[in-house]
């Protein structure tokens, strides 16, 4: 007879399956187009493909080092300083991760001391408030308001206490599909410059912004990025979400604090991955720097596919996410409304009240446009006859 199991109280009580996993479940079980989690239809360039086959090949199989292999390191490096006009120690700045969740978790993790107030901006990422959690710290969150989605700088301030350790901040922003400007990064510094209060800065869509401007990098503000951990993903940038590669740029002694979290938490991160990704990076960079012209021709597809539907569409700045407004469809909440869209109309989406901790009234929802153009053109037919 099997004894009854010792069940663990928990560290995270409130958190259970994540919103996108529930998704995506219940799209496969409706038989319903998937625009809810964040993952592309399509693969990645061939010649990524071939590379990592032949790294495998060759017998790249065995552990990498643990900040990531040479060649990878050195190839962010000189991006890096190609892009944002800085020049980062491949040997002592730069760590590659599994993901860049790792990365965030990891920087959380070796700044983040009990009692420790962190600051993050609603609606956020869903991986920042566990990690805090799980370190002690406390959340302090700042509202941004539909449609722009801007920082008021002045309740910014007011947040600020001498408890504060870490600002996380995220652009281009998952998921308003805004994107900070230069004045952010000079409003932010003038906030925080007097006072030892470090910047997480989650860029995984560092390469799908559409503005003229182009991406505004943390590390591209010379005060900022001395302090800065910014954070980037190779599964956005090049379709291969599944491979879980990411880095993080940070100055030394917070890289080697860092690696102190990375080196028991993964240790290394797939060998033959990190040697193709440099070759890449190397070989292609037109990639990345094509990214924009690539993702905006779908999201303009897509807008114009959904113009004669009853959803307002807000700007999308950056990411490859839209958000829709359906106050003029349905009196429902976010929640009960992308279920019913599941199941009734048969389009998967997320709501956008899960990136909240407070009471989010809006009546919006994400809809992911990373899809072939079939997928979105049906999409848009079943949620135009609403």
């Amino acid at each position: 007879m099997r004894s009854n199991p010792l069940i663990p109280e928990s560290k995270l009580p409130s958190l259970g399956t994540t919103i996108f996993s529930q998704m995506s479940a219940l799209a496969q079980q409706h038989n319903a187009i998937n625009l809810s989690q964040g993952f592309p239809d399509f693969d990645g360039p061939r010649y990524l493909q071939q590379r990592l086959a032949h790294h495998v090949s060759q017998g790249a199989n065995q552990y990498a080092p643990m900040t990531g292999v040479t060649a990878l390191r050195e190839a962010i490096a000189d991006k890096t300083t190609t892009l944002y006009d800085y020049a980062a120690d491949a040997n002592s700045e730069i760590t590659v991760t599994a993901g860049a969740t790792e990365a965030l978790y990891a920087a959380i993790t070796a700044l983040v001391r009990p009692g420790d107030e962190v600051i993050c901006f609603d609606p956020s990422y869903d991986s920042y408030a566990p990690a805090v959690a799980l370190s002690g710290g406390v959340m302090k969150r700042l509202t941004l308001q539909p449609p722009a989605f801007r920082v008021d700088w002045q309740a910014f301030q007011q947040l600020l206490s001498p408890r504060t350790r870490l600002v996380i901040l995220n652009t281009p922003h998952n998921p308003s599909a805004t994107v900070w400007q230069q004045s952010d990064f000079a409003a932010l510094w003038q906030a925080i410059a007097d006072k030892e209060i470090y910047v997480l800065s989650d860029e995984v869509y560092e390469h799908i912004c559409f503005t003229a401007e182009g991406h505004n990098s943390v590390l591209a503000h010379p005060q900022l990025r001395e302090r800065a951990i910014a954070v980037s993903s190779f599964g956005k940038t090049y379709h291969i979400t599944g491979w879980k590669v990411g880095y993080c740029v940070a100055p030394a002694p917070l890289s080697a604090e860092i690696r102190k979290v990375h080196q028991y938490l993964t240790f290394a991160v797939n060998t033959p991955a990190q040697l193709a990704l440099a070759d890449m990076l190397r070989a292609e960079p037109e990639h990345y720097r094509e990214l924009p012209a690539f993702y905006r021709a779908r999201r303009d597809t897509f807008i114009q596919a959904l113009s004669r539907s009853r959803f307002e569409i807000l700007p999308c700045e950056g990411t490859y996410f839209l958000l829709a407004d359906y106050s003029a469809i349905s009196d429902l909440d976010d929640v009960s409304f992308c279920r019913w869209l599941t199941e009734e109309v048969g389009v998967a989406a997320i709501p956008l009240s899960v990136f909240c901790a407070d009471a989010f009234p809006h009546r919006l929802i994400r809809l992911c446009f990373a899809k072939q153009e079939s997928t979105l053109l049906a999409a848009a037919e079943r949620l135009c006859e609403i």
